[in-house]
């Protein structure tokens, strides 16, 4: 029996992040090392900073990460890919020439006979009325029309330096990592959706950039799992799946370590 595998937010092309090309390189080493263990790999989100497909124009740059994926489907690895609010703007590139599923809203997958609801996480039981505005006028289709207006070079500077100014910004106000059990709006989320989903064995979410593993209980008394999957910023952390135990790891270069 294979393993699955679920990353997200990476943010690759980030004019936030030093050395990108070599943040590259090692994503793509981690996935070059699990290719021969691996049935599915799941990436839930924000694996581009910032992602804009034109008619006739993808951003530059990612070769590296989009020929392993080419790859890994060419050899018969399932790769999913969730769109998460930098990278939203996925149309059928990344399907027609690198062979994965495309994900725009969250998935419940069976999985060697657990279920798993998967996604992002953006928009999952946020409050903040200025991220659902923004977020609804990002999935806006007129509003995406008048960005496919702009030219390439002014449309991916726009949202490059947006994405940069988000990220600076989230960096400097000084905002704990884990806000706790009772306010994290993906643990409050999960433990509403379990109420009336009580079928649900794990939830895997990205979006909020820390390692979280926490059992959630339903009212009958039985549990379930949810993760939230840290980033590969800083953290390289992912989630592992053998069929019977769910990890979450570090890579480690040459090795993973729980």
């Amino acid at each position: 029996m294979k393993n699955i595998y679920f990353l997200s937010d990476a943010h690759l092309g980030s004019l936030a992040i030093e050395h990108p090309r070599t943040q590259e390189r090692r994503l793509v080493r981690f996935l070059d090392s699990v290719k021969d263990k691996a049935a599915a790999i799941y990436l839930l989100g924000d694996i581009f900073d910032f992602w804009y497909e034109y008619r006739y124009v993808v951003p530059r740059g990612y070769t590296r990460l989009l020929g392993k994926l080419s790859e890994l489907t060419d050899a018969g690895v399932e790769v999913h890919f969730f769109t998460g609010n930098h990278d939203l703007w996925a149309y059928d590139y990344l399907e027609r020439e690198c062979g994965v599923t495309l994900h725009k809203q969250p998935q419940t997958v069976e999985l060697y006979g657990r279920l798993f609801l998967l996604a992002h996480g953006d928009g999952l039981g946020d409050p903040d009325r200025t991220f659902k505005l923004l977020r609804a006028i990002f999935h806006n289709r007129t509003c995406q029309l008048l960005m496919s207006a702009l030219h390439p070079r002014w449309g991916m500077w726009l949202g490059l330096n947006w994405a940069r100014h988000s990220y600076l910004k989230h960096k400097e106000s000084g905002q704990p990592a884990y806000i706790g059990e009772d306010k994290e709006h993906l643990v409050l989320y999960a433990k509403d959706y379990i109420k009336t989903h009580p079928e649900i064995d794990c939830f895997i979410f990205g979006h909020r950039h820390i390692e979280l593993d926490l059992q959630l209980e339903h009212r009958d008394g039985k549990q379930a799992r949810l993760m939230i999957l840290g980033d590969w910023i800083s953290q390289f952390t992912y989630a592992v799946y053998d069929g019977e135990h769910l990890f979450l790891e570090e890579y480690v270069e040459g090795e993973s370590r729980p």
